[in-house]
């Protein structure tokens, strides 16, 4: 679905660039999420559920330049009912297939990491925690708003297949010692597709570091290396990832110093008509220090095994069924309140 939304003009020319219509070209989407959750903690002697909603509405715009250079932007209205709009950057598509990501660009390794199918819907146990080991690949994905990504055309360095990213930011947000925010980040990151028979393969990842804001930090904000492989044979696709590195936790309910930190994720989708059938592994250590200045000591971990099913009812209607298993240990002691069993069910409505 397309409308035509009125952009001020005066955005182009700051851009300094050549004349364009006084209108782009804007499409829009979004989703309803709405269903129930319940939970099953070891620290609880009953399980718990409750009513689950979220919404997203997005609006996407775009427009080519004379020179045949695509210049797109957007914004979300609300993402999950956080009730914020937020502004993306804007991404250059050049002649050529590559493309240039200004403004909350993102960094090079996560963009070219391989995906690895994992479990849909949303569940969790909710208890306080101060885990600081990692639950996914990206764990040290951080960079400053002030940046870019640059994405190469396909068939990079004439290797059919191969795809290159090159990342920066460069952060000034002051030094402080109270507060962790990624400072310079610079990230690299390649994706190689080949097939062999009737099986696709696609395997990527890369490297970051992102320097820590904070004065008394031992640890880079982030620095991590990170690598993906997935296999698709007709309706079957699996995957496996691994990542390894160090980082500052500040979302953990402490802010902590991370080393030694591993996570290996798997999973497996297989799709049947209008039923998509999911599964999903994570398994993360690390040691922390929740006192910056210091290197990580106690040992962190963390497991999850999840499952689902979708099902297309009709077009733009989805209902889901999921179910996970969480194993959750900080300093070596169980963490009960995050351990233990949850489900999700669902009707996923998208425009």
């Amino acid at each position: 679905m397309k409308k035509e939304l009125l952009v001020a003009s005066a955005l182009v020319g700051s851009l300094g660039l050549a004349s364009v219509a006084d209108a782009a070209t804007a499409t829009f989407s979004g989703k309803v999420r709405t269903g129930i959750t319940g939970g099953d903690s070891d620290g609880t002697a009953d399980g718990t559920y409750g009513g689950h909603q979220q919404a997203s509405f997005s609006v996407s715009l775009a427009e080519t330049l004379d020179s045949g250079t695509k210049v797109s932007t957007g914004f979300d209205l609300t993402d999950e009912s956080d009730a914020a709009t937020d502004p993306s950057g804007l991404t250059l598509t050049f002649t050529d297939g590559s493309k240039l990501d200004l403004i909350e660009a993102g960094n090079a390794y996560s963009s070219k990491l391989a995906t690895v199918p994992s479990a849909s819907g949303e569940w969790g146990l909710t208890g306080t925690t101060l885990n600081s080991a990692p639950s996914s690949l990206t764990f040290a994905n951080t960079s400053d708003a002030v940046g870019f990504e640059w994405h190469s055309a396909a068939d990079f360095g004439g290797v059919e297949g191969l795809t290159a990213g090159l990342s920066a930011s460069f952060g000034d947000d002051g030094d402080t010692s109270a507060t962790s925010t990624a400072e310079n980040a610079y990230s690299l990151g390649i994706s190689y597709v080949t097939t062999t028979g009737d099986t696709t393969v696609t395997v990527g990842g890369g490297y970051v570091i992102a320097e820590d804001s904070n004065t008394t930090t031992v640890n880079d904000r982030g620095n991590s290396t990170a690598v993906a492989l997935s296999a698709a044979t007709g309706d079957l696709t699996v995957g496996v990832g691994f990542a390894s590195g160090s980082y500052v936790d500040a979302n953990s309910g402490s802010s902590a110093e991370v080393d030694g930190a591993e996570v290996i994720t798997a999973g497996a989708k297989y799709v049947s008509g209008d039923i998509t059938f999911a599964v999903g592994y994570a398994d993360g250590e690390a040691k922390d220090n929740t006192t910056f200045g210091g290197q990580g000591s106690t040992q962190d971990s963390y497991q999850q095994i999840s499952a689902s099913v979708d099902y297309a009812v009709i077009s733009g209607v989805t209902a889901t069924v999921g179910f996970a298993a969480e194993d959750s240990s900080e300093e070596g002691t169980s963490a009960t309140g995050n351990s233990g069993t949850s489900w999700f069910i669902e009707a996923n409505v998208t425009f």
